[in-house]
């Protein structure tokens, strides 16, 4: 013992440990000590030792100081000092050194449920959720009993991992080791539930918590605006402004989220203003978020004049701003952004890419497209992932190239899933190709068997060649596997409000009005040239029913009480949760002509701008 601890010489440790494969890991340190700290406690009694490693390693401020007491505990033989191999672990995560923290608590025979909090959070923080959860269940086996502290670090696991069925698990042990009135463990159930999709149950936790601090409300509120609740978010915001707690940088991106979905302009202006007043528009983050409320609410022009304002601007922003662009149609102006990032120094992502892929597809830059796919690898060194690969299918099948969109399928080096199969069918609904179409549905259906959507793009095609009887099988398949349709519903905001309509939706307190308003505009429009398209209608009916069904889908009727309900001149903005209409897309532009209104239509693909019987698009979408 004296000779290992002369001040002079080399001190070597070997620590060796047996894992589950009965191999033996060593970690080595060599360690040159100085005179002036550790060196002479030999002559001290061991637990007066122990507390002078302790006192030490309070003071430790590097690796290399941290690794000399390690060091002497093995000297003096305290590889096994629960409190000392506590305290290195704590030490050895602050150095992200979470290797040597594992190597220490499998040394532990029976380590105490602090070093078990400290294993399960420390992997959590590192993003290893998985091995976080397998800690806790060895925790459980071992007779460990959970506490008020592991319990929210092995939520937040699940959560980052979409595991309900095991958030469940954790949530009955919680109540049984009863931490179910604890705030921060509430406020991981909410949080947990919320991401795991069960926005129910996280409102159901979070209504029975008797305090609800910062967290436990963003957490509700991300939840709703995450899991598509966009109305009740903006409603939980109201309210957990209106209890007296101080938004967060979540808590408003969330609300920004929300704005952009619901395309409500005027709730977004004026978390504009509370952003500034609040000092959030310096988040890089939120800067970014708020201009992309403005151009999916439709102000472009705006969301434009706030990102040339935004200084720092990195690689998100630059590509939300293309793909600004991209929705509204406008494929060079996108391209011009990309190549005034390249000049700037920022260097795109795959990201990026995709922002420019399908700003190209929307404005038939077929050519354009093509070439930067090609840069992407050649010049940018950027691999190809899925999506970017979706949306040069979506590009060459809105083109028309059916045949090279299906062959870069089968070609490309990663999985194809059913999303891109399911541009490819999009495209067989544009040009009607019912042979591809129906190779198609059966490599979508065998990758997701469920998914209403593509039996309804399905249908439709069969409904557009008057396949009745076949429109009738995907029905009934659809019933079989229970899938449903999502149903269509078209937005308006007008007095500090946002109007929900349906098709045939008879609702709204304005409803006469609205239809009657409807029936009039049937004439000039017929005048004007209108003639209904009633291959979009998906029933077998007669066709003056048809007209009628077209003639108050959710579009229409959200127009119609934006017509009512405002002066002449303003623009009218509706958002639409599925892809416009053929027949409505006509319609509406004759019914800007009519009214003398600029009508702006996001579906969920893209802007459309109707003014004076045309629209932005061109035809093209």
């Amino acid at each position: 013992m004296r000779s290992l601890l002369n001040p002079i010489l080399p001190f070597n440790i070997g620590l060796a440990l047996h894992n589950r494969f009965s191999n033996l890991i060593y970690l080595c340190t060599s360690i040159t000590l100085s005179p002036n700290s550790l060196e002479y406690i030999s002559n001290k009694p061991i637990h007066e030792i122990a507390f002078s490693i302790y006192s030490f390693l309070q003071k430790c401020t590097s690796l290399s100081c941290l690794k000399k007491a390690h060091a002497k505990t093995f000297a003096f033989g305290l590889q096994h000092d629960t409190h000392l191999q506590t305290k290195l672990a704590i030490l050895y995560i602050s150095f992200n050194r979470l290797d040597i923290t594992s190597i220490l608590f499998e040394c532990m025979p029976n380590p105490c449920s602090y070093f078990w909090n400290i294993m399960i959070r420390a992997y959590v923080n590192e993003g290893r959720f998985r091995r976080s959860l397998e800690l806790y269940r060895m925790m459980m086996e071992k007779g460990q009993r959970p506490d008020k502290f592991a319990f929210p670090f092995a939520l937040k696991s699940c959560a980052g991992l979409s595991d309900m069925q095991m958030g469940k698990l954790i949530h009955q042990h919680l109540v049984c080791c009863g931490c179910s009135n604890d705030l921060f463990v509430n406020a991981a159930l909410v949080d947990m539930y919320a991401k795991c999709g069960d926005i129910e149950a996280a409102r159901l936790v979070f209504d029975k918590m008797a305090v609800r601090d910062l967290v436990s409300w963003t957490s509700m509120i991300s939840g709703y605006a995450h899991n598509g609740y966009s109305t009740e978010t903006l409603e939980f915001f109201d309210l957990m402004r209106g209890s007296g707690v101080k938004p967060n940088r979540v808590s408003i991106l969330s609300v920004l989220l929300a704005c952009s979905n619901l395309g409500a302009l005027r709730k977004g202006q004026w978390l504009h203003n509370y952003v500034i007043k609040t000092g959030f528009e310096s988040d890089i983050l939120v800067a970014t978020s708020i201009m992309d409320m403005y151009a999916k609410c439709g102000n472009l022009g705006l969301a434009r004049t706030l990102f040339d304002e935004t200084r720092g601007k990195d690689v998100v922003c630059w590509s939300a701003m293309i793909a600004s662009y991209g929705i509204h149609g406008h494929g060079r102006q996108a391209i011009d952004l990309f190549n005034q990032m390249v000049k700037n120094g920022v260097r795109p992502n795959h990201i990026t890419f995709t922002c420019i892929l399908s700003a190209c597809s929307h404005s038939r830059l077929l050519e354009e497209g093509k070439r930067y796919f090609h840069l992407m690898r050649e010049e940018f060194g950027v691999a190809p992932k899925l999506s970017n690969y979706t949306c040069m299918v979506d590009l060459l099948g809105r083109a028309g190239q059916l045949s090279e969109a299906q062959e870069l399928i089968e070609t490309m080096p990663v999985e194809p899933d059913a999303s891109i199969w399911g541009s490819l069918l999009g495209a067989c609904r544009i040009y009607g190709n019912l042979d591809l179409a129906e190779r198609v549905a059966d490599r979508i259906f065998q990758l997701d068997p469920f998914h209403a959507g593509y039996h309804v793009l399905l249908s439709n095609i069969y409904a557009a060649k008057s396949r009745w009887n076949e429109v009738e099988k995907i029905r009934k398949m659809m019933a079989q596997r229970g899938s449903n349709k999502v149903q269509g519903f078209s937005l308006i905001e007008f007095d500090n409000l946002v109007h929900k309509f349906g098709v045939g939706d008879r609702s709204n307190p304005q409803s006469e009005k609205i239809y009657s308003l409807l029936d009039e505009l049937a004439a000039p429009m017929r005048r004007l040239g209108y003639v209904p398209l009633t291959d979009f209608v998906l029933h077998d009916i007669e066709d003056e029913a048809k007209e009628v069904a077209l003639a108050y889908h959710s579009e229409r009727l959200a127009i119609a009480f934006g017509i009512i309900n405002t002066s002449p001149g303003t623009t009218l903005r509706i958002t639409k949760n599925l892809r416009i209409c053929g027949d409505c897309h006509n319609a509406i532009k004759f019914i800007s002509k009519i009214v003398n209104r600029v009508i702006t239509v996001r579906d969920m693909h893209r802007f459309h701008h109707f003014e004076d019987g045309g629209c932005s698009c061109g035809d093209y979408w």
